[in-house]
């Protein structure tokens, strides 16, 4: 039987899960901006959700859901993206749209940048699911 660690150790480990998290998105952005778009908010949250990123490439609205994975295990961190993760993001949304009428002319685009492994690969996935 393998034992927990102790309550100290968890709060650390979620602590620096959260810190690459952060440098994860801080990333992202910097690779959005680099390749055109414009950052129109960072972890925009809602009741329904939270949205990572969301940009603007020309006239397209691009929500941008970023995830780090230090390891490959259960397929990467693309895969980490479950149907009810994507709901959330849809309905969030949904919900930001409503709460900007001015974004509402825009086309939606839902995007994924997935970080893989030690180094942190940045991998853009765009149009990575749909509104469904």
């Amino acid at each position: 039987m393998t034992e927990s660690p102790p309550r100290s150790e968890g709060i650390a480990a979620h602590a620096d899960t959260r810190g690459l998290g952060q440098d994860g998105e801080a990333r992202a952005a910097r690779h959005l901006e680099e390749c055109g778009l414009a950052i129109v908010a960072r972890n925009w949250r809602c009741r329904l959700g939270e949205l990572d990123l969301v940009a603007r490439a020309g006239g397209v609205l691009v929500v941008v859901e970023v995830r780090r994975r230090s390891r490959g295990d259960f397929g990467g961190a693309a895969a980490s993206i479950t149907p009810a993760k994507r709901r959330r993001i849809v309905n969030a949304t949904r919900h930001l749209l409503m709460r900007h009428p001015e974004l509402q002319r825009l086309p939606v685009r839902f995007d994924v940048i997935a970080l893989d492994g030690p180094d942190g690969r940045i991998e853009w996935i765009r149009a990575a699911f749909d509104a469904d």
